[in-house]
């Protein structure tokens, strides 16, 4: 039976991109998977654009600028697609049932996303607007707040974690060194991390700077296609979970993500495996508190006993589940819309073995989880070498 492949990718580097402007981004996502995949723009049937915007850029509409960003798309029906912090994972998703729909043959998803137009304080409110805003509107810190709110509640339940924290900052910048688009590709090593300190303050509850993925401007693409073309490599789904949770924090446990373990139990069971036969994840680390929830998530530790994976170099790089070998979104960077193509373009190379001084020995089975808000929308992807 035939199911979705992965057949191209794109990826921008991420960072503070002042020169480029949107249909830039576009382009030097989109040339790349295209050529990658062996197609061009009038082979591609449906564009599924991810972007959050929320006010960072005065453009909205933004589905019209593949057209406008490159001229062969014109006529080549596109649809934005938003969901918070997983709104890249929603675009593919959107493009995987069209696929399966049988009303398109090859998809392209672009997620992008231009962050660093706003002061800092705008930029925290207007992330903001992913969390229940009657009751968390307003927090101190921003979305860092929110989950400093997780952070403290789980310290104040399991202990001080501080050094599982500062292990998972850590693994991840060292990590992402070696990754060529990555936003900050500088090990931090681990006592920076640990300590508080002028270049690395405290930013809400027990997190510190180094804690909190970057504000980061960028953009990744995707050519799906439910057959992969001969002679090129490339990545088949699976089995695929999405599962929402409560929004406001009040009415969940929030030291626990349980509709991400949900997303995950139900993935795993589609796909017929376990978490053994997983050679490498790529996880929504958008706070080290978050990654650490996640491995209680995922099934790796039981609750409360997530610091052992990382204090015990379980997901590190050489680990028995390498966990973000990319740096995740603490190293490569975190523009919302763009994030969850990126982390299915991480995968991609992975699994082809094409990830350079990522790459992680026999990585044939993958999984990328991708969230919204905390914990809300998420979002698992079982992936395998086609």
């Amino acid at each position: 039976m035939s199911v979705p492949h992965i057949i191209g990718w794109g990826h921008t580097p991420f960072g503070k991109l002042d020169q480029a402007d949107l249909e830039q981004l576009f382009r030097d996502a989109v040339n790349p998977a295209l050529e990658r995949a062996g197609v061009g723009g009038s082979d591609i049937d449906g564009i599924f654009v991810g972007t959050f915007n929320g006010g960072f850029v005065p453009q909205d509409f933004s589905a019209s600028l593949a057209g406008v960003a490159m001229p062969e798309f014109r006529h080549t029906p596109a649809v934005r697609v938003e969901n918070a912090c997983a709104t890249g994972s929603a675009a593919i998703w959107a493009a995987l049932d069209a696929l399966q729909s049988g009303r398109v043959k090859r998809a392209l998803v672009v997620g992008f996303e231009k962050m660093n137009t706003l002061p800092s304080a705008q930029i925290g409110e207007v992330l903001l607007k992913c969390s229940y805003v009657k009751e968390e509107g307003g927090k101190p810190g921003g979305f860092a707040g929110v989950f400093g709110d997780i952070a403290t509640k789980y310290f104040e339940r399991f202990g001080d974690q501080s050094d599982a924290l500062a292990a998972i900052s850590a693994k991840n910048h060292r990590n992402g060194v070696d990754n060529p688009y990555a936003h900050m590709r500088r090990d931090l090593g681990f006592d920076f991390c640990r300590n508080v300190s002028e270049k690395n303050p405290l930013v809400a509850g027990p997190l510190k700077r180094s804690d909190c993925s970057l504000v980061s401007d960028g953009a990744a693409a995707l050519v799906l296609s439910m057959e992969p073309r001969p002679g090129y490599g490339a990545v088949r789904w699976r089995a695929r979970s999405q599962v929402n949770e409560f929004l406001p924090l009040s009415r969940r446990d929030p030291t626990r993500f349980e509709g991400a373990a949900l997303a995950w139990s139900r993935g795993l069971y589609e796909a017929n495996v376990s978490l053994n036969d997983l050679k490498v994840v790529e996880t929504h680390d958008c706070f080290t508190i978050a990654e650490l929830l996640e491995y209680e998530a995922m099934g790796l530790a039981p609750h409360g006993q997530g610091a052992r994976m990382i204090l015990d170099g379980v997901t590190a790089k050489d680990g028995r589940l390498p966990v973000n070998p990319s740096g995740g979104l603490k190293s490569r960077g975190h523009p919302i819309g763009a994030t969850g193509v990126s982390q299915h373009v991480m995968m991609a190379m992975q699994l082809t073995g094409e990830a350079g001084a990522m790459q992680i020995a026999g990585a044939g089975l993958g999984a990328v989880f991708n969230m919204g808000g905390a914990a809300v929308a998420n979002y698992l992807s079982i992936l395998e070498a086609a």
